[in-house]
């Protein structure tokens, strides 16, 4: 059978998986990023993982390809550059030296830029031309498709959208050090910073005002805010406000049909998605209204990352 490994390379863990046509993950395996101080032995443990993940197939596999999604990923020059989240600094040419260990066509790309191609492919923008997808996890990123086709821009770092200035430099550091940046405020590690805030600006009774900062976990946040935790509330509310005034200036770039949302903020369910329709709806221009609409992903699970860095293999095969 043919299929593409698809890699996801994370801060936390790396995420490998042998992906079919249909974008199914039909094996999948993990290890933690960290664990490698040498670069080149973490390619070998991928090559690794990718040849027992075959193993444990019970038919011959056909690889493909291998497509990658990492963050700070030159899709033009087959690189990572300077990842905020990585051990590894500089620029890594990732493609050169991974086909040193395995000779099949590769592409990389920014781990959000991947998750649109796995969207339009395998998710709910398979009739969308126009949409944006946004990741909520430890940062903010975006992949933007336009005309049906993937922006990748020049050199191929499209859509940082995470470290677009949302505060005129006077506020928190976003991972790359943008001051006063999207990401800073609107992903998981932004509520946790707001909740922090919140818990500074007010003096109402809180579960959290006697939770370190390193205890807090964005399911207690939710489950707070489910049992009336005005701390909780105020700070759902401040991140949804931020986060709709960012989609309804992203609309003016592009006019999506719609945002794709996925990862672990979007698992707060109506208490960051509902406030964040409404102001969304308030911000937009005139000319927008009602035409754009806030979804979530058709990728989202535990093999989303995955099924998208694939897709970079199998667009170029439909």
């Amino acid at each position: 059978m043919d299929l593409v490994a698809g890699i996801d390379i994370g801060g936390t863990k790396t995420k490998i998986g042998l992906v079919d046509k249909n974008g199914e993950c039909l094996e999948q395996s993990s290890f933690r990023t960290q664990e490698f101080e040498d670069f080149d032995n973490f390619l070998v443990q991928i090559k690794k993982e990718i040849a027992a993940l075959e193993a444990r197939l019970e038919f011959p596999v056909n690889l493909i390809g291998c497509g990658i999604g990492a963050p700070n990923a030159s899709s033009r020059n087959g690189t990572i550059e300077n990842a905020a989240n990585l051990r590894w600094k500089g620029s890594l040419p990732v493609l050169e030296k991974f086909k040193q260990h395995l000779d099949v066509p590769m592409r990389i790309m920014n781990d959000a830029s991947a998750a649109a191609l796995g969207e339009m492919l395998f998710g709910n923008a398979k009739e969308m031309d126009d949409f944006i997808v946004i990741t909520l996890g430890t940062g903010l990123g975006a992949g933007i498709v336009a005309n049906g086709k993937l922006i990748e821009g020049y050199d191929g770092f499209a859509g940082e959208l995470g470290h677009i200035d949302m505060t005129l430099g006077d506020g928190r550091l976003t991972g790359l050090n943008v001051r006063g940046g999207l990401e800073a405020y609107v992903s998981a590690t932004g509520l946790k910073r707001t909740i922090l805030f919140m818990l500074c600006k007010y003096m109402d009774d809180s579960r959290f005002r006697n939770i370190a900062y390193n205890d807090l976990h964005g399911e207690d946040i939710t489950k707070a805010a489910e049992e009336g935790d005005l701390i909780a509330l105020k700070a759902f509310d401040y991140t949804a406000k931020i986060m709709g005034l960012a989609l309804a200036n992203f609309t003016a770039f592009t006019q999506p049909q719609a945002f794709f949302l996925m990862g672990g903020l979007v698992n707060s369910g109506k208490w960051i998605l509902d406030p964040l329709q409404t102001y969304f709806a308030d911000y937009l221009l005139e000319v927008y209204k009602g035409k754009v609409q806030i979804l979530t992903s058709g990728m989202e699970g535990k093999t989303a990352a995955i099924c998208g860095a694939a897709a970079l293999i199998w667009e170029k095969q439909s």
